[in-house]
């Protein structure tokens, strides 16, 4: 993959939206000693490489400047971690089932 992204590619922008001191006063102390930040992905519009200002369109259809961050980044969710309590839910049920512990028709 090219260092370059052309227009129309995927891609992730970030922009600081109100720097450190600017945030409205009603926010917490520690809120106001962080920027507020902006990270979005849409299409970019025109030529850019990475850590260059550029433009994007949303899927929601908004035009955004920012710098560029990520070319085709991979979508950054997941489940979370395992919880451990739940990691053998299935087998105790399995295991009550088939020892006659359970009906599936009782509520």
């Amino acid at each position: 993959m090219s260092d370059q992204a052309r227009p129309g590619d995927w891609v992730q922008i970030h922009r600081v939206v109100l720097p450190p001191g600017e945030r409205a006063p009603q926010v917490p102390p520690d809120t106001q000693a962080v920027p507020l930040e902006m990270w979005v992905k849409g299409f970019l519009l025109g030529a850019a490489g990475p850590g260059e200002t550029a433009s994007v369109r949303t899927v929601t259809g908004r035009v955004l400047e920012g710098r560029l961050v990520g070319i085709w980044p991979a979508p950054g969710h997941d489940f979370g971690a395992p919880v451990p309590e739940l990691m053998t839910v299935g087998g105790e049920v399995r295991a009550r089932l088939a020892q006659g512990g359970g009906d599936a028709n009782r509520g």
